[in-house]
């Protein structure tokens, strides 16, 4: 779920202005998965330019509370969300957490690192949304320890709908700063791809593991 679309719009300028987002149809990424796509995101480039992650750090804190109150604490997911995650807790003044995919293997084999209580608020930062598989992992183990989880704040999602199922079957609220949308709107208007390849993006989107076999 969107908050501000005037935020969206402006995250969604900004991060295709830093090629956080790129988008080429006509030569496709491959991801891990396999699937080949006309999109890549990589939102930590955000954290080598001052102004704009600024901008994310404080628009993300300001939604934060606006849709969830002022938590105990404030959770990253490793490793993609840990840098954002630390600015808006410190923007929040609240202490930091981050979970890793798994528990380390060695030393006190902790999943979650920082000094964290159960029964403690919980707001979860994530920097992208795909099938959002990882991000509930995150949740799932501060759940294991008694964490209260009020939501969960992304920079990005691509908006698949297996995302929005996973998230709903888990009772767990998404909201981001921008979206799939807002970015092919915004890459449409300010010319950054060619009217006739704003169709092919759309289409990757409703099924972006057949897409281009």
């Amino acid at each position: 779920m969107i908050l501000d679309k005037n935020s969206a719009n402006k995250t969604a300028e900004l991060l295709l202005q830093i090629n956080a987002i790129k988008l080429n149809p006509e030569n496709p990424f491959t991801w891990a998965s396999g699937w080949k796509s006309p999109i890549y995101c990589d939102n930590r480039i955000i954290l080598s330019y001052p102004a704009i992650r600024n901008f994310i750090r404080e628009e993300m804190a300001k939604q934060v509370e606006t849709l969830y109150g002022k938590p105990d604490i404030i959770a990253g997911v490793a490793t993609g969300a840990i840098g954002i995650g630390v600015l808006v807790a410190e923007a929040m003044g609240l202490p930091f957490i981050y979970v890793r995919p798994e528990p380390k293997s060695h030393g006190r084999k902790n999943q979650i690192e920082g000094q964290f209580k159960s029964g403690q608020n919980v707001v979860v930062i994530e920097d992208l949304i795909s099938t959002g598989k990882s991000s509930l992992n995150a949740v799932n183990a501060l759940l294991d320890v008694g964490a209260d989880i009020k939501g969960m704040l992304a920079i990005f999602t691509y908006g698949f709908d297996i995302a929005q199922q996973n998230f709903k079957n888990a009772n767990v609220k998404l909201n981001t700063l921008s979206d799939y949308e807002h970015l092919i709107n915004q890459a449409s208007t300010t010319n950054y791809i060619k009217e006739e390849l704003v169709q092919t993006l759309l289409q990757w989107r409703e099924a972006p593991e057949q897409w281009n076999q």
